[in-house]
């Protein structure tokens, strides 16, 4: 694993730790920080590894968007800062490991962009989210586009327009996370979601996800066809035929 300033890697298993780690910046995600977690997001994807968790040390999870770097640069600096940050929130989509948010504290702003590219997202009941944008004068167009696609329209205009946090509890029952534990079952109930989703064959998932980020903002009829076109082709696979094969003849499948 590459050497890093403001994040940790750390491998245990089949599962790498990717850990923001600018706690006195409450992770904030300047230029450096998003280029590192580039970095990294593309370099385990290289690996064998089935799992990802994104996590942030010291009391919040991320603050989003570094004031102090945006604020130095002009309107193409800032322009190339927000590409650098869409381009790590699609690479977490486009990976083929799965990728879970590890939430604690608050994530606001670009931080809760990122807990809304990851697949997958376990909170604490002490979690907030919030695109703060709404309360200022700079509105957070950015953020609010994958927290749109978890939360529907009226949730995200709330959010949004009043730049006021959320709860854990609300971001559950708002479709944002996927589970709400007590602060000290979080890294219990991301390694038990994350174990469930990792399962079977690597490949098979790994193409899974990539057609599951494709297809879901297409109309219906479009998006079959690229289903179908997908997993007819993926029938093919050694580890679609040894998955069948396993069934049939009631055996334990053994994958590529």
């Amino acid at each position: 694993m590459g050497e890093y300033e403001h994040i940790l890697l750390k491998r245990e298993g089949d599962t790498v730790t990717i850990t923001m780690n600018r706690a006195s910046r409450r992770n904030s995600l300047s230029s450096d920080h998003l280029a590192e977690l580039l970095a990294a997001f593309r370099e385990v994807a290289e690996t064998d590894a089935t799992g990802i968790v994104l996590a942030g040390a010291g009391p919040v999870f991320s603050a989003g968007h570094d004031f102090g770097d945006v604020a130095a640069r002009d309107f193409a600096g800032v322009r190339e800062l927000l590409r650098l940050c869409t381009e790590l929130m699609r690479t977490i989509e486009a990976v083929p490991q799965v990728v879970i948010a590890r939430v604690h504290g608050l994530a606001t702003a670009a931080g809760c962009q990122l807990v809304a590219s990851c697949d997958l997202a376990v909170a604490a009941e002490s979690a907030g989210f919030a695109l703060p944008g709404g309360k200022g004068g700079w509105f957070c167009h950015t953020p609010a586009v994958p927290v749109a696609r978890a939360v529907g329209r009226k949730r995200l205009m709330e959010l949004a327009l009043t730049g006021d946090p959320i709860d854990a509890a609300t971001a559950l029952d708002w479709g944002l996370v996927n589970r709400v534990v007590p602060d000290a079952e979080l890294d219990e109930a991301v390694a038990e979601l994350l174990g469930r989703a990792t399962r079977g064959s690597r490949a098979s998932k790994a193409l899974g996800k990539q057609t599951l980020y494709a297809q879901l903002d297409r109309p219906e009829a479009d998006a079959y066809a690229l289903a179908v076109e997908v997993m007819a082709a993926a029938s093919q696979t050694p580890d679609a035929k040894e998955g069948m094969a396993a069934f049939l003849e009631k055996r334990k499948p053994h994958w590529s």
